[in-house]
């Protein structure tokens, strides 16, 4: 993430009977995909909201077979991007740090409903490194 503003956006598309259709986790600032790859998208689809809330993430690690340690890490961001936008849909927010996670809208269509969250980034971020440095190797 190269930008200095690593805030970001989930959007979920459920349908009527609350079953995941699809959700999209990307940055706000440059619309840059977050992660990816990690398969978690599909193996949600399909799922109610309980029976993905109810998914626990070193689980997921092992049935996704993700050994690589960034792989992992972006698992855990759309993990907890979903969960905790899921959450506050359901209104359980008591585990839900609301000023970092925002619900920006819900919309109830005729064939399906919409959330969207966003989501601030840490307080403590570390020292954040341009993907473009880290591309370039010395000679």
């Amino acid at each position: 993430m190269p930008c200095k503003d690593t805030s970001s956006v989930v959007k979920i598309k459920l349908d009527l009977e609350e079953r995941l259709l699809d959700f999209d986790f990307a940055k706000i600032t440059c619309s840059k995909e977050i992660g990816g790859g990690t398969s978690y998208q599909q193996y949600c689809s399909g799922k109610t909201i309980q029976a993905i809330l109810a998914l626990d993430f070193s689980e997921l690690t092992q049935t996704l077979r993700l050994d690589d340690p960034d792989d992992q890490f972006f698992l855990f961001l759309e993990w907890d991007a979903l969960r905790t936008a899921l959450c506050q849909y359901l209104g359980n927010e008591e585990d839900v740090d609301r000023e970092r996670y925002q619900l920006a809208s819900i919309i109830h269509e005729m064939d399906f409903i919409e959330i969207s969250q966003v989501i601030h980034p840490e307080q403590n971020m570390p020292k954040l490194v341009s993907c473009f440095k880290r591309s370039v190797q010395p000679a």
